[in-house]
């Protein structure tokens, strides 16, 4: 009975749409194909398996929600069952602390491919492309300065590590027969006034070229900017305007942090400047409450804009998406759900906007038109065409992915 209602609701919709111009079947089709990184942190709280000490270099985690996962098998069986819930294509994005050490000390100038290979073979088995991540935080040597650490002997360990986790990136990359893409985020600041603004990011541009100096055809390199770390809430090395001119420069994929910049910041407005100088972008998706405090995404207007804004400059093809929250505040594979579907929505939301219409009108000068267009499919049946990509593609409709979740915990994540 749910299902004939959903399918004659995508009917209804379907002919709705059309009327301006949309096709709801090639909406629905481009977000089938729409792959999605999903952030294997927020399974664990950014814990990895190095070891249990607290986070540090600007990283926290907050909330003590029952559940986590405590083992690369207990992440790995998160995965799994989210990938059950979600429609769509996506992708594992993995940093270089959730490696397979099996049990040995591993330090991070040390660390290699072989460490990833059971990643590599999981991710195969289980229809999951790879992404990774260099990890710069909550070492011995991490300190307020990694890259551009004016201790030679601590910037090359730290540039070691970088070259090793690019190397571990192509060996995915080549494994699954799609680039992996490479994060590079370091947490480099100060707390309080530095007079050495110039010097520090001298260093990690010398450090960033040196590490991408090595062409490896099976990996994409993306650098990720930041507003401030916690503890060093002064001076970030890696500001938005280091990196800009960075990838300009190097022509190297940015990394585009909805929770790193200002509140006031429109982020959207960001994407048709960065994509002019840069070959592409990497999105990272979060809820900035306050600053980067990394809720679970929600469908609000900040991210429909974002996506709005990619679909209207037509770099969804330039464009990756990956998810990046870590919330232990809540039920943590209720919190992918949430922050995935709602991801989704956005992007249907923007596929679905009448473009063509509203160019028409922007080019003949038409503003009362386009903005009244604007704001009549704000309430034309989005809804109806979520719900059928979903049920086309065998998982929950609507909240009965709720159900599904309660029924884990109980039988898996509570007994932890």
């Amino acid at each position: 009975m749910k299902e004939a209602l959903i399918l004659k609701a995508y009917e209804i919709a379907r002919e709705r749409y059309a009327a301006i111009g949309v096709d709801t079947d090639r909406a629905v089709e481009r977000l089938e194909k729409q792959q999605i990184s999903l952030h294997c942190w927020q399974t664990d709280d950014v814990s990895g398996f190095e070891s249990g000490d607290a986070l540090s270099g600007g990283i926290q985690a907050t909330g003590n929600y029952p559940g986590r996962a405590r083992n690369i098998d207990e992440v790995r069986r998160d995965l799994e069952f989210v990938k059950t819930l979600l429609a769509g294509s996506h992708r594992i994005n993995l940093h270089e602390i959730y490696g397979d050490f099996g049990g040995r000390a591993v330090d991070r100038n040390e660390v290699g491919a072989e460490h990833f290979a059971s990643w590599i073979e999981w991710a195969a088995e289980n229809g999951f492309k790879l992404d990774f991540n260099s990890t710069s935080f909550s070492h011995p040597l991490s300190g307020d300065l990694s890259l551009s650490n004016p201790d030679p002997a601590i910037r090359e360990f730290w540039i070691e590590h970088t070259r090793r986790c690019r190397r571990i990136a192509d060996a995915m990359g080549k494994a699954q027969n799609d680039p992996c893409i490479m994060n590079i985020w370091v947490h480099d600041g100060s707390k309080d006034i530095t007079v050495r603004r110039k010097y520090y990011r001298e260093l990690l541009a010398e450090s960033l070229d040196e590490i991408i100096s090595e062409p490896l055809p099976w990996m994409k390199t993306c650098v990720e900017a930041k507003l401030f770390g916690i503890g060093l809430e002064s001076y970030t090395v890696g500001s938005m305007d280091f990196y800009e001119a960075y990838c300009a420069t190097r022509q190297l994929m940015y990394t585009l942090d909805t929770g790193h910049y200002e509140q006031t910041e429109n982020v959207a407005d960001k994407v048709s400047s960065l994509l002019l100088f840069i070959p592409e972008l990497m999105l990272h998706v979060s809820r900035p409450v306050r600053w980067d405090s990394d809720h679970v995404t929600i469908m609000n207007d900040q991210t429909l804009d974002l996506f709005k804004e990619i679909i209207r400059a037509d770099a969804l093809d330039r464009s990756h998406v990956g998810l990046d929250y870590f919330d232990a505040s809540i039920n943590r594979i209720g919190a992918y759900i949430i922050g995935t579907r709602a991801t989704q929505k956005c992007i249907l939301s923007a596929l679905l906007e009448p473009l063509d219409k509203l160019r028409e009108y922007e080019a003949d000068g038409k503003g009362f038109q386009r903005l009244a267009l604007l704001e009549e499919a704000k309430t034309l049946p989005f809804g109806a065409v979520f719900d059928y990509f979903n049920l086309k593609n065998g998982v929950p409709v609507g909240e009965e992915f709720i159900s599904c979740i309660e029924k884990y915990e109980r039988e898996v994540t509570s007994r932890r």
